[in-house]
């Protein structure tokens, strides 16, 4: 890629990653995006599993959560390899690790050595269970969040086994929560001059946006199940089939409701006590959806879509790859943008996100070809090591 200017907000800022697979490493990629300088830290020789995880022939999700990254090299379950994270953490504002809790410790790298070395180091640390607690020192992937989490008991069909996303939502959940915990210390530390600890529990990110699934039972004895596409008591808000396909409709709100009404031809649906208001239809939700689906599967998806877009009702299409790359919203925004990889040739993917008036975010440079690839660059240039420092790490396995 050619050189791109840094204007995120974060480019004075450093990032140090230890962290492998899902959850660290995208708590990296954010804070990339947003221009901070991401130096990953990688076993020698295997480097991170991600390198070879993706689905179809070409393994691509590399290339997504490594973006803005320098890969350096060191095993860090030698005495050599643990110093040079010492020394990064020197220079670094923010340090992300997703290892079980008690690893960092183990390898003489705990928040205690760190901040030592540097008191306004940021230190996020994301788990399955968090730092603390009584399952604290168990296992714990993204799937085992969103089952403790409350996720996955109302994710599926009733009839049915819990269903999971085509995502790992529970450990971007946790990495996202990360990157707003690391961003709300660096606020802090410009008062207090100190660095903190992030902790950010995998299965906490998931009931964070569990919404009143909690105050219900407790005040109520609510138990949400599993209504398949439908939200229970919310309708009308399903996918609804067409001659041509499947359609998206959201129009549960009372107003959007009778826009919906008009636009099906039917307006007297809007003042029939059984649609009305929100809670009838919640309780005739069956029904309205059974009302709607009739009418949709007589019509093309674009035919509903036109009317959809006329009376102003949410609404829209299922989207894939495809139809992203093909859309023009997509396409204006530059949701999607076009990189030139050696390997890969060139592709698209996902744009740096949120979009900031100021100092927007943006994909600087691809991902790390190579295991230790800024080797050379960051123990010379921001370690200040010498050959013969460098040829010695080689020597004991370090790097």
């Amino acid at each position: 890629m050619p050189d791109i200017e840094n204007t995120g907000a974060l480019k004075d800022i450093r990032v140090v990653e230890l962290g492998q697979l899902i959850a660290g490493p995208f708590c990296g990629q954010l804070l990339g995006d947003m221009g901070a300088e991401v130096i990953k830290v990688e076993p020698p020789e295997q480097g991170d599993p991600m390198r070879a995880w993706g689905h179809g022939e070409a393994k691509l999700w590399w290339e997504v959560v490594a973006r803005n990254k320098k890969s350096v090299s060191a095993n860090l379950r030698v005495p050599e390899g643990q110093e040079i994270v010492r020394q990064l953490v020197e220079h670094a504002d923010i340090l992300i690790e997703n290892f079980k809790p008690g690893t960092l410790e183990k390898w003489g790298l705990g928040p205690d050595v760190l901040q030592a070395i540097n008191p306004r180091l940021i230190i996020v640390r994301v788990s399955g269970y968090g730092q603390s607690g009584p399952y604290s020192s168990r296992a714990g992937f993204g799937g085992i969040g969103e089952a403790m989490g409350g996720w996955r008991a109302i994710v599926g069909d009733p009839d049915r086994p819990p269903s999971r996303m085509g995502v790992s939502i529970g450990d971007t959940l946790a990495a996202t929560f990360g990157c707003l915990g690391a961003l709300a210390a660096l606020h802090a530390r410009q008062r207090t001059g100190r660095g903190q600890v992030v902790d950010s529990a995998l299965y906490e990110a998931v009931l964070q946006v569990m919404e009143s699934l909690v105050p219900e039972y407790m005040v109520s004895g609510h138990v949400r199940q599993r209504t398949g596409s439908t939200l229970e008591g919310v309708a009308p808000s399903n996918v609804y089939p067409c001659r041509n396909g499947e359609y998206l409709i959201g129009a549960n709100q009372d107003a959007v409701f009778a826009r919906l009404c008009k636009a099906m031809g039917q307006p007297e649906l809007a003042t029939d006590e059984r649609y009305a208001t929100h809670r009838a239809r919640g309780r005739h939700q069956r029904e309205l959806d059974e009302l709607i689906a009739r009418w949709t599967s007589a019509h093309s998806v674009e035919e509903v879509e036109a009317l959809m877009i006329e009376h102003s009702v949410p609404a829209g299409k299922i989207y894939t790859a495809a139809e992203m790359l093909d859309d023009p919203h997509f396409a204006a925004r530059e949701a999607l943008i076009s990189v030139e990889s050696p390997r890969w040739g060139s592709f698209k993917m996902q744009n740096s996100f949120p979009k900031l008036s100021e100092t927007p975010g943006g994909v600087r440079s691809l991902a790390p070809a190579t295991i230790g690839e800024h080797n050379e660059e960051v123990f010379r240039e921001l370690l200040k090591m010498d050959e013969a420092q460098i040829q010695a790490l080689r020597v004991a396995g370090a790097i």
